[in-house]
């Protein structure tokens, strides 16, 4: 069986694992959805997840597999 002393401490390295990991996200202030032109180009969360299945856009050069 566990001593108290071991579930204090992996108790306390399990809170500090999730305090480390939820203040590395990366993004700082208020999320938002960028409004210019140029994020009209990005491709979506769906399109970044799936590629293949994405609508090519007028400009993007054919893919190398097409014949």
């Amino acid at each position: 069986m566990l001593r108290a002393t071991q579930i204090l401490v992996r108790a306390l390295a399990l809170a500090a694992s999730a305090a480390a990991l939820l203040a590395g996200c990366g993004q700082r202030g208020p999320l938002y959805l960028p409004t210019d032109p140029a994020a009209n180009e990005r491709a979506s969360l769906p399109q970044s997840l799936t590629p293949a299945s994405a609508p090519a856009s007028k400009g993007s050069p054919p893919s190398a597999d097409t014949p």
